[in-house]
């Protein structure tokens, strides 16, 4: 009987660590095997921390369900008479010691390599806000926003979700294959966090601080992540997506970046040096509207209580033209009211206090030329 038990108990064993092995249910239930050197050495140190805990979980459980059946009362009525053994005490104390040296050792050599920020190929410095990331090329001298691009459609239930549902963006992060990326997180507002799994990157982007992490990505492709600290009501909306590039084609971007920054210069010269209609305001600012400010304010102007307050009839968009202005694009301290100035163009802030002053009923019939916001920057 006693027999038949182990055999039945070992391949009871055999069986789950087939299940564990096979690559259909690791693709599902393990952790990521990830496209860096350092998410590889984190996976295989969780498999070795696994199969030690597994096999210590057999070895006690095993031993304590053998004794609860080989030495019942129905078997030995008469328990055992001894005392302590130090042979006993010594193995049991050692082989713990032993077990957590053994896992120290090569944890400890892999934090110390994921903590070695030093000598990068590339700088981005990262800067979380509700609820979109900045990406600031220090090498390059430039930087750019990236937003949640998934419809609001889509997010209503009007539309089926798409397949990157609330994980794609307008502005992915571009990075280079085969070189140290050296990522400096912030924030602008509350704590985020900026999260990669394929990457094995998170850290913490936190107000006032700065954190530092890095990676070195092996194969080009496009990789996501999400913010992973509860930022604000709106903390599912603020995807990360990262598109990784050959080295020669990562260069060629830079350029192509550089070049389109002098264009957009150019541009936004000429959109000053017009002037505007009212029909071209309002058709652009409801766009800007919908993208940045209708996720707070609500598309038709409504508002969400005293946190996000109505613009149909509020008492910016009806008040001074001058402090309307200064609200958009400097925001409002202590509240979720970003400051503008930084992320839209002139044109952009120009259209939209347009748009604000002229729809939900407001209809002041006021119009604001980008000049006027160049002038007030």
């Amino acid at each position: 009987m006693t027999s038949l038990i182990n055999r039945r108990c070992r391949g009871l064993i055999v069986s789950i660590l087939l299940a564990f092995s096979n690559s259909a249910f690791a693709a599902v239930m393990d952790l990521r095997p990830g496209v860096t050197d350092i998410s590889r050495r984190i996976l295989q140190l969780h498999h070795f921390s696994l199969a030690i805990c597994v096999v210590m979980a057999v070895l006690v459980f095993g031993a304590m369900f053998y004794s609860m059946y080989a030495h019942r009362r129905s078997k030995h009525p008469k328990p055992a008479d001894f005392h302590e053994s130090l042979l006993v005490e010594i193995i049991w104390t050692a082989v713990p010691v032993l077990i957590l040296i053994g896992l120290a050792i090569p944890a400890t050599s892999a934090l110390r390599e994921i903590e070695d920020n030093s000598n990068p190929d590339l700088t981005i410095l990262i800067t979380g806000s509700q609820w979109k990331w900045h990406y600031q090329y220090l090498d390059a001298d430039f930087g750019y926003y990236s937003n949640m691009s998934t419809p609001a459609e889509q997010i209503n239930n009007l539309e089926p979700k798409g397949r990157n549902y609330i994980l794609e963006v307008d502005n992915a992060l571009v990075l280079p294959t085969n070189k140290k990326v050296r990522f400096l997180t912030t924030s602008d507002d509350v704590i985020h966090s900026w999260w990669v799994p394929d990457f094995a990157v998170k850290q913490d982007a936190i107000p006032g601080y700065i954190n530092e992490a890095w990676a070195r990505i092996e194969v080009p492709g496009l990789f996501q992540g999400q913010c992973a600290e509860l930022c604000g009501k709106d903390h599912a909306y603020m995807p990360i997506e990262v598109e990784v590039l050959p080295e020669e084609e990562f260069d060629q971007w830079i350029l192509d970046q550089l070049l389109a920054i002098e264009l957009a210069s150019g541009q936004a010269v000429a959109d000053r040096a017009r002037t505007w209609t009212l029909a071209e305001l309002m058709d652009i600012g409801q766009t800007v509207f919908i993208d940045n400010c209708a996720t707070c304010h609500e598309a038709d102007g409504s508002g969400q209580g005293s946190t996000y307050p109505a613009l149909a009839g509020g008492e910016i968009p009806t008040g001074p033209m001058q402090t309307h202005i200064e609200r958009v694009m400097s925001g409002s301290v202590d509240t979720e009211m970003q400051a503008w100035a930084p992320q839209l163009s002139d044109l952009e802030l120009a259209s939209v206090i347009t748009y604000e002053r002229n729809a939900f009923g407001n209809d002041l019939g006021d119009i604001v030329q980008p000049l006027t916001i160049f002038e007030s920057r």
